[in-house]
């Protein structure tokens, strides 16, 4: 695969008899667009010393969309040909019937570019990167006798896309991705725990070689695992749960944000569906998706239908006034997109999709906060979680967190899980930090099987009367 910029309508097509074709596949349609990608994918793992996996992906196509009413026809192939594109609008064309639509006015252009678009893989050779991971190996087993076996990944991807409109627009995106990740078990008295920690961003493997990077992932990721050598058995029961700043957004990612995406919404299928200009959260509540942020994992300079990406309030003093919008569920409800329309691949269709998620900063301190907690607990990281859309009761395990007696810290808790809906949490939020936080850059958000980078953030925050599953009697 050539690694000449990708120019799909000047190298694989003709750019007018693949504009005639567009225009002719959706004669009667409301929306639709050709989308060429051209993505490459690199991901390198040493495990326990040795390099368990070391990969290189690459691929080429496209999908053409057709749209009428709430119904897209939708064909896609890895051949970018003009034979290939004739059969996908036959197929697509499917959609739109007898037609009767108006096509919609196309995006607004847009000069902003949020990330460099040089390739993030060329950064450094196969062979340093290599040897920068069996320094992460070494480094990492000598800052602490009890350490028994680590795991250092860096992957690194570029995808480039560009997009066709009807009217004879194109827009082009050029996204860079990379991600370093370090897992360290430690061992104490027969007893094992881990840790792990990384990030990353839209940016190249540059900026996570240097030591003094990932000297202070591998330590977190230690402090994490020795952490968990001391923790008990977490408590269970209704009690109130103090959040950590930063990463532990991904419960108000996922308990909260998913509810307030358009499709959702239009379909009554949330939670938060037909609650619009109400009170859903405390006052003092203010929620933000912001795919505007520079070099930031969620964030897309354009998204996957050539909307400029937005900055978007979705709550903001507790009452709802937003959702998130890609083009079709915006017209069907009557509203402008939001620059949230994304999609994994050429292979897949456009839905409406958070970028970074987060809640604005409030006055209190995090000291304060916690002091407040007579028992509860306090949770500062988070692993996977389950989530219905339709209520929005969730279920999240914490990889950190500690007991809290009477405003005091205690003793780590090992197994403790947070059970609620994301609409009554909302609303029982009884402080705000003032130490709002992004994550490190490693949320990957699934919808409809499909997966995309996604950022999230939030200050300390304390919920009262949580439900906490735990293992201690």
């Amino acid at each position: 695969m050539s690694d000449a910029p990708f120019r799909p309508l000047e190298t694989h097509l003709d750019a007018a008899n693949t504009l005639k074709l567009l225009r002719d596949s959706l004669v009667g349609a409301d929306d639709g667009e050709l989308f060429l990608e051209r993505a490459r994918s690199e991901s390198i793992v040493l495990d326990d010393g040795r390099i368990k996996n070391a990969s290189y992906d690459a691929s080429e196509g496209f999908g053409l969309r057709a749209v009428r009413g709430e119904t897209a026809g939708y064909a896609h192939s890895t051949e970018i040909s003009e034979a290939a594109l004739k059969r996908a609008a036959e197929t697509a064309r499917l959609a739109i019937g007898d037609g009767g639509g108006i096509l919609a006015d196309p995006p607004r252009a847009t000069n902003t570019k949020l990330y460099n678009d040089s390739d993030p893989m060329t950064d450094a050779t196969f062979g340093v990167k290599i040897e920068t991971l069996r320094e992460i190996d070494a480094y990492a087993r000598g800052l602490d006798p009890r350490v028994v076996q680590v795991s250092a990944s860096m992957a690194a991807s570029l995808q480039e896309i560009e997009i066709l409109r009807p009217e004879g627009g194109i827009t082009r995106d050029v996204r860079p991705l990379t991600r370093l990740n370090i897992s360290i078990i430690v061992e104490q008295n027969g007893r094992r725990e881990s840790g792990s920690a990384g990030g990353g961003g839209r940016y190249g493997l540059a900026t996570l070689l240097p030591r003094e990077n990932w000297e202070a992932v591998a330590k977190e990721a230690l402090r994490v695992a020795i952490v968990n050598l001391d923790a008990i058995a977490a408590p269970a029961g209704q009690m109130d749960v103090a959040l950590g700043s930063g990463w532990p957004g991904i419960l108000l990612h996922e308990a909260v944000g998913h509810g307030l995406e358009g499709d959702f919404n239009r379909k009554k299928a949330s939670a938060f569906a037909g609650l619009m200009g109400q009170q859903v959260a405390a006052k003092g509540v203010t929620v933000l998706d912001d795919g505007t942020i520079p070099d930031r994992r969620g964030s897309i300079t354009v998204d996957d239908e050539g909307t400029a990406s937005a900055k978007t309030t979705l709550i903001e003093d507790g009452i709802l006034v937003g959702y998130m919008q890609d083009r079709q569920n915006a017209r069907l409800m009557g509203v402008d997109p939001t620059g949230n329309g994304r999609r994994q691949s050429h292979a897949h269709l456009p839905m409406p999709r958070m970028t970074n998620t987060y809640m604005l900063g409030g006055e209190a301190s995090r000291d304060d906060i916690v002091a407040d907690v007579k028992d509860g607990i306090w949770a500062v990281g988070f692993g996977g979680g389950q989530v219905d859309i339709t209520n929005g009761k969730f279920v999240f395990a914490c990889t950190e967190a500690y007991k809290v007696e009477n405003g005091k810290i205690g003793a780590p808790v090992k197994g403790a899980t947070l059970i609620g809906d994301g609409p009554t949490a909302m609303r029982q939020i009884r402080a705000v930090g003032n130490d709002m936080a992004l994550d490190p850059g490693m949320g990957t958000c699934g919808k409809n099987g499909q997966w995309v980078p996604v950022g999230v953030g939030q200050p300390t925050l304390l919920i009262g009367g949580l439900t906490v599953g735990g293992s201690a009697t």
